[in-house]
């Protein structure tokens, strides 16, 4: 929904035009799952998908929140009663938003917010990263807080962590925030450095796809955090603050001491040093403008989300069996898992080819059709008016 039209929604609902209106986009994780959380390396690139927020301010301690997409009426809170796990549902995103900002010292006396995505959701495309980041920015920019991007995703993050109780790391809210347009970012999760690196494919004869299963999956219950505390109970055992401390030349050995750990941290610690391994292989090549290298370094981290991290699915594995075996020089599946989507490498001249064999798989198992639709790197959180 573009910027105008949330806005004449915002006056419709509230009666007043807004001070403003601001978008944060949806995105997709070329490379490193998992591993936020355990301070490594990502690489996501946000999508032209995008939650745009109509805001004003109030100063009578209420805080009144609307989605043009879900079912039912204005939600009404007080904002010096919102409190970690007392909502439920997509309000909670814009509310921990306002709860974070304050418990971090900033006066939010109340807002009037409207909101609209286009960023699909339960698709691993991080629809509630996109709804907190563009009421962060929102926020900042009303109140002159002064906040940069990076602070902004941290203050999301600790939202969706301690608000919403979802334990997710800060690559979602990162990209959301940072992403620029025609680069993915190079982040290190440990200190928040980043890199914006050149991904224009079109310019190399290359597209990459987003295969949306439709599949629903919820961060919220409970396997997420399964592999985070088997992460967590790894490193313990290796006496490493983090996985990240873990070097890939030492993984044999590091798997070795674990020997007297149950299996799921074993292979939770593999996947997440080997995956930090890929993220640095990646950015390799990249600089060395060797794209098309990247594709089966993102069938290997695939691999590793199915059989040792065990979050992948059926449909997630019949996209990458079915696109490899039409051409794509690569694929795996992106985000959280047990469900949502998958990226597929393909040069553009195949694209339709691909595109055509994954569908015809669908039907063949008999799944829902899926979404497919090239995932354009854009820029990240701005206001429109």
């Amino acid at each position: 929904m573009s910027g105008p039209s949330v806005a004449d929604g915002f006056e419709e609902l509230y009666g007043a035009a807004p001070e403003g209106v601001w978008a944060a986009p949806g995105r997709v994780n070329l490379i490193g799952e998992y591993t936020d959380f355990n301070d490594g390396f990502v690489m996501p690139l946000a999508l032209p998908h995008t939650a745009v927020a109509a805001v004003s301010r109030r100063t009578d301690g209420v805080l009144r929140v609307h989605s043009a997409d879900t079912p039912g009426g204005v939600v009404r809170l007080a904002v010096d009663e919102l409190a970690p796990l007392s909502h439920t549902g997509w309000a909670a995103y814009p509310a921990g938003v306002v709860w974070a900002l304050r418990e971090a010292g900033h006066e939010i006396p109340g807002a009037d917010i409207h909101l609209a995505s286009t960023v699909p959701t339960g698709a691993g495309l991080s629809s509630s990263a996109a709804l907190e980041v563009v009421t962060a920015l929102a926020l900042n920019d009303l109140h002159e807080l002064g906040l940069s991007a990076p602070e902004l995703a941290v203050l999301a993050q600790r939202a969706e962590n301690a608000f919403v109780g979802v334990p997710c790391g800060v690559m979602d809210q990162m990209a959301s925030a940072c992403c620029t347009d025609g680069h993915a970012l190079y982040l290190d999760t440990r200190d928040l450095s980043q890199r914006q690196v050149p991904f224009d494919l079109a310019a190399v004869g290359l597209e990459l796809l987003v295969v949306d299963t439709r599949v629903k999956h919820s961060l919220g219950d409970g396997a997420y955090a399964e592999r985070r505390a088997a992460c967590e109970t790894g490193a313990r055992a290796l006496g490493a603050r983090t996985l990240r401390e873990v070097e890939y030349a030492h993984l044999p050995a590091a798997l070795e001491r674990l020997a007297g750990e149950a299996e799921n941290v074993r292979r939770c610690v593999r996947h997440v040093v080997s995956d930090n391994h890929r993220v640095e292989r990646v950015i390799g090549l990249l600089d060395a403008g060797d794209v098309r290298a990247v594709g089966p370094v993102l069938v290997e981290g695939h691999v590793s989300l199915r059989d040792d991290l065990r979050v992948s699915c059926a449909e997630l594995d019949l996209v990458v069996s079915s696109a490899v075996a039409a051409g794509a020089l690569g694929a795996r599946m992106t985000g959280g898992g047990f469900g949502g989507s998958a990226i597929v490498l393909v040069e553009t001249a195949d694209a339709d080819t691909v595109t055509k064999a994954v569908l015809e798989a669908f039907a063949t198992a008999g799944h829902t059709a899926p979404r497919v639709f090239p995932a354009v790197p854009s820029r990240g959180a701005h206001r429109v008016s």
